[in-house]
C-alpha cells in the first residue's frame, strides 16, 4: 500500500486482520522513538540551566526558573493548535516536520551554551522552543489513534504516550553522562571547567542539545519513508472545534491539569530545587529520580480518576 491509505477500515476484522495491523503497529513503533524525542527536548532544560551558573553565566535564581519553566509553558499553549492538524495535514508529514522542528532547539542550546556572554533573552527564546516537544504530544497520540480500531486505541495509545514519556527521564539520565566526554570531537566545541565543592571538572554542556541531533534525523527519516497518512481522515478546523461544545472534554482538560501538568512541572524543577536547596549535591545524578517517581504517582492517578 502506498504512503497514502486509502479505504482504511480498521473497523473490518477481515481488513484488519489481513493488512489493517501490521500497517498500524509499524506506525506506531515509529511514532514511539519520535514521542520519547519530544519529551525530551522538551525537558531538556530542566538539566541544562543547574550548569549554567558553574560555567560562567550570571542569571538569578528567578531567571533559572523561569528558563526551566517555559518549555512546559510553550508546550501546553503550542497543544492546542497540534491537536487539529493530522485531519489537515496527514500524521506521516506531521509527525515528519514536528519531529525535524526539534532541531532547531537542540542545536540552538548546544551553540547557546559554549558562549557565557549569550544574552538571556536567546536563552529565553530556546527555552520556549522546546515546547515544540510537549506539543508533539498531542498530534502524535491523535495521529495513532486513528490506526486502530476501538478494541485496541486503548491500548496502543498507552504504549505511545508511556514509553513516549518515558522521555522525561532518559533526559535526565543521559544528558549527565553526555556532557562528562567529548562525544564529537573538534566539531562539538571546547569544553567548559567547573568548580564545585568537589573539585573542578571539564564538561561539554554543548552535548546536552548535541545529543540528539542525530536520533532526531534518524526518527525524521523513519517519519518519513516508514508511516503513511490516512487519506479518508480530513476535516475542517470548524468540524473539530465541536469538541468545545462538550462538558466531558471540559472536565478531563481540568483534571489533566492537575495530573499530568504535575508531572510535568514536578520533572522540571526537580534538578534546581535540588541544587538550590541542597548545593553540595550534585543535583543531576538524582534528576531522573523525579521524573520518574511524579510520572509513576501521576499515571496512578489517572487509573484511580478512570
Amino acid at each position: 500500500m502506498g504512503k497514502v491509505l486509502t479505504g482504511w477500515q480498521p473497523e473490518d476484522k477481515e481488513f484488519w486482520l489481513s493488512k489493517g495491523r501490521a500497517i498500524a503497529r509499524r506506525n506506531l513503533w515509529i511514532s514511539v522513538p519520535a514521542l520519547l524525542l519530544a519529551f525530551a527536548i522538551w525537558q531538556v532544560w530542566s538539566v541544562t540551566v543547574v550548569k549554567l551558573p558553574l560555567i560562567g553565566f550570571i542569571f538569578s535564581s528567578n531567571e533559572l526558573f523561569w528558563l526551566a519553566a517555559l518549555p512546559a509553558l510553550s508546550g501546553a499553549t503550542l497543544r492546542m493548535c497540534y491537536s487539529f492538524v493530522i485531519p489537515i495535514f496527514g500524521g506521516r508529514k506531521w509527525t515528519t516536520i514536528s519531529t525535524a522542528s526539534l532541531l532547531i532547539p537542540a542545536l540552538g542550546l548546544g551553540f547557546a551554551v559554549q558562549n557565557p556572554n549569550t544574552s538571556y533573552t536567546t536563552m529565553f527564546i530556546l527555552a520556549l522552543l522546546c515546547g515544540f516537544g510537549g506539543a508533539n504530544f498531542s498530534s502524535f497520540m491523535s495521529n495513532i489513534s486513528l490506526f486502530f480500531p476501538k478494541s485496541e486505541k486503548g491500548q496502543a495509545m498507552g504504549i505511545n504516550a508511556g514509553l513516549g514519556n518515558l522521555g522525561v527521564s532518559a533526559v535526565q539520565i543521559a544528558v549527565p553522562l553526555a556532557i562528562t566526554s567529548c562525544l564529537f570531537g573538534a566539531m562539538g566545541g571546547e569544553s567548559q571547567t567547573i568548580s564545585t565543592p568537589q573539585g573542578s571538572a571539564q564538561v561539554w554542556l554543548q552535548n546536552a542539545g548535541f545529543i540528539w541531533v542525530p536520533f532526531i534525523v534518524l526518527s525524521t527519516l523513519a517519519a518519513w519513508f516508514g508511516m503513511n497518512d490516512i487519506g479518508s481522515m480530513h476535516s475542517s478546523l470548524k468540524e473539530q472545534f465541536v469538541i468545545f461544545k462538550r462538558l466531558h472534554n471540559w472536565i478531563l482538560c481540568w483534571l489533566y491539569v492537575g495530573t499530568f501538568g504535575s508531572f510535568i512541572g514536578f520533572s522540571a524543577v526537580f534538578p534546581l530545587l535540588i541544587t538550590r536547596s541542597l548545593p553540595h549535591l550534585d543535583a543531576i545524578k538524582f534528576a531522573f529520580l523525579g521524573g520518574g517517581f511524579c510520572r509513576h504517582k501521576i499515571t496512578s492517578c489517572r487509573w484511580l480518576v478512570v
